[in-house]
This record gives C-alpha cells, structure tokens and sequence, in this order.
C-alpha cells in the first residue's frame, strides 16, 4: 500500500533580517532575547526549530513580523 508523505519543514531568514539591523552579530541577537550564540547559529542553519516565544522575541528584535521571519515549507514525497 503507498501513499503520499508530506514532510514540513520550516525556513527562516533570521541572518537576513539581523544582517538589515545594522549587521548584528549572532552574539548580540543572543544577548537580546537571552539565549546562546550557538542556538542563533542552530536557528539559522536550521538546525533547530526556535519556541514560540523565542520566535517572537527574535522577530521583535529585528523589527519584522514573525510570518516573515519563519516560514513553513511542505513536500510530498511518496
């Protein structure tokens, strides 16, 4: 029996958005919305997937709205 399979993943432009405030660093990003440099990387490199909440406070920080920032994506695969 097949069927199809949607895979979602979700895509960001966070380094984007932190690049057109000013070339904020991953570091500073970090600092404002209390959480590492490395989860900033993660984030970025879709690595991991941010709460909620750290969603919004990232998107607050950068001036952009959420649904800009991150954006679902779904693939069928069969």
């Amino acid at each position: 029996m097949s069927g199809i399979v949607y895979i979602v993943t979700m895509k960001n432009e966070v380094r984007y958005y932190r690049f057109m405030r000013d070339e904020m660093t991953q570091q500073e990003l970090a600092d404002k919305v209390n959480v590492t440099r490395q989860t900033i990387l993660a984030i970025e490199k879709s690595r991991f997937n941010p709460s909620v909440r750290l969603a919004m406070k990232i998107a607050e920080v950068l001036s952009v709205s959420i649904e800009k920032l991150f954006q679902l994506t779904e693939e069928d695969k069969e």
